[in-house]
């Protein structure tokens, strides 16, 4: 008879609710707002970061992980500014709240430089104060290379000690000059690096990034 408790509650953990998984990963959206970003082009990538939270692959992804999300932009070595602090949407409609809440974000800085390597350590700062997740990733996208602050190398290599993942969006005009940089300086050796040419191409690259870095999330190993 001692069993039955047992029994009675191993049944009570196979209904506990999805809240009460734990989180899949932390992610972290790391915006370039420097002076080579236009306003036109500041508002393709809020808007097309709203709209990839709004895929429907991404949405499943998200609610079936409990995955966390943040949002940090930044320019110059001084400049780097959480807009969006960490969330675990639960449901559906707090999702919706967070995607319009990105596409609702005011530029946090204008006429500033480029210097990745502070916001990498910007990222990893905020990194600290996380939801508990079993992979902490952060997403960084931009236009150029360092024109301001330190060696990004040190950053990197730090996140790599950390378990952190870093993954990259380089957005090119002409070339692929960014994207090695992001390949090399940037991600980790864990992570991946995608390329939009252009602007106009950030939209479609960023949903396809997210695919990737949370489909897993589901079990399959590639977005569809």
């Amino acid at each position: 008879m001692a069993r039955l408790p047992l029994l009675a509650l191993a049944l009570a953990c196979l209904s506990w609710p999805v809240s009460a998984r734990a989180c899949d990963t932390a992610l972290l959206l790391a915006m370039d707002v420097s002076n080579s970003v236009d306003e036109a082009e500041y508002r393709l990538q809020v808007d097309g970061l709203a709209d990839a939270l709004e895929d429907p692959v991404v949405i499943e992804a998200v609610l079936t992980g409990q995955v966390a999300l943040a949002v940090l932009q930044w320019s110059d070595s001084s400049q780097q500014r959480v807009t969006s602090d960490w969330r675990q949407p639960p449901d559906h409609a707090a999702l919706s709240r967070l995607a319009a809440e990105i596409r609702a974000t005011p530029r946090a800085f204008v006429m500033g430089g480029t210097a990745p390597a502070e916001a990498l350590s910007a990222a990893l700062h905020l990194m600290e104060r996380a939801p508990d997740c079993h992979r902490r990733v952060i997403d960084v996208s931009g236009d150029g290379t360092p024109n301001d602050g330190g060696d990004v190398g040190g950053p990197q290599r730090r996140a790599e000690a950390l378990g952190v993942t870093i993954n990259g969006l380089a957005i090119e005009s002409l070339g692929l000059a960014i994207t090695g940089f992001y390949r090399s300086r940037v991600a980790t050796r864990d992570g991946f690096v995608l390329t939009a040419r252009g602007h106009r191409e950030y939209p479609e690259a960023i949903r396809m990034k997210l695919r990737r870095e949370l489909v897993r999330v589901m079990g399959r190993a590639d977005p569809p």
